[in-house]
């Protein structure tokens, strides 16, 4: 099997373009594929629609091509913690579908599954389901583009709503250790969305922070195997940044 080895992040990323889509590993700050996000932004590529449980924070991870303006959709779960974020949808600049976690999570393993779409009980009976949540605002205020409504169904007495799974054109991935082949070892919680994203990508390019050769890594411990990398680059020990750092007020103890 030949290499999948790429000289540096930039090498990696150079076919993305405009308007592509691109699903990225991370929960909050932890597990980010930071140093490609970054090689993203200095292409220069923007109108991307991006899949990610969040969009980072103000600067630092996905906020980094958000405030660069470079992102039209996301489709996420979680949305805190980033005031450009909250600016740019209010004033009708981006657009937004917000999913239930776990069903974002099953709908990147779906796409990566080769299942087109799935049915669960998470929305059922809200506008998730029932259609009309904001995707974008207009720049008065109003509601621009709404979410449709989706197809439900009865199993067993209980009512569902169909989710479809997500294809990406390309996916953007973080791992602790790596190999040339692919294979890909996640160090504790960054592994959560990380072998999802890279499932559910046409090109998936992982940054690792040590690239070993094939044999090195034990079987066993492989957590995503390399048929579902397609790049991979070594890029050294990632610093982990807090998303918000709260400290108790220092108090005087008494003797």
């Amino acid at each position: 099997m030949a290499s999948k080895k790429v000289a540096d992040v930039h090498e990696a990323v150079a076919d993305i373009g405009d308007g592509a889509s691109v699903a990225v590993g991370g929960f909050g700050l932890c597990g980010i594929p930071d140093s490609l996000i970054q090689a993203v932004a200095d292409s220069g590529v923007g109108n991307l629609s991006v899949f990610s449980n969040n969009c980072g924070v103000d600067g630092v991870g996905l906020g980094v091509l958000l405030g660069l303006g470079r992102i039209r959709r996301v489709t996420a779960s979680y949305v805190g913690e980033n005031k450009e974020f909250a600016r740019q949808y209010l004033a009708g600049e981006l657009e937004v579908e917000l999913t239930p976690q776990g069903t974002l999570a099953e709908r990147l393993r779906a796409g990566g599954a080769g299942i087109p779409a799935f049915y669960t009980l998470a929305g059922v009976g809200t506008l998730v389901a029932d259609g009309g949540l904001p995707w974008r605002y207009a720049a008065d205020g109003s509601v621009a583009v709404a979410s449709p409504p989706k197809e439900t169904r009865e199993f067993d007495g209980r009512r569902y709503v169909m989710e479809t799974g997500i294809h990406a054109d390309f996916a953007l991935v973080h791992a602790a250790v790596g190999d040339t082949h692919g294979n890909l070892v996640f160090d504790k919680t960054a592994m959560n969305f990380n072998p999802l994203v890279a499932m559910a990508g046409r090109i998936t390019i992982a940054q690792v922070e040590k690239l070993v050769e094939p044999g090195e890594l034990d079987p066993e411990a492989v957590h995503l195997p390399g048929v579902f990398v397609q790049r991979i680059v070594e890029t050294g020990p990632q610093q982990q940044r807090i998303e918000k750092r709260t400290v108790r007020e220092e108090t005087e103890v008494s003797a």
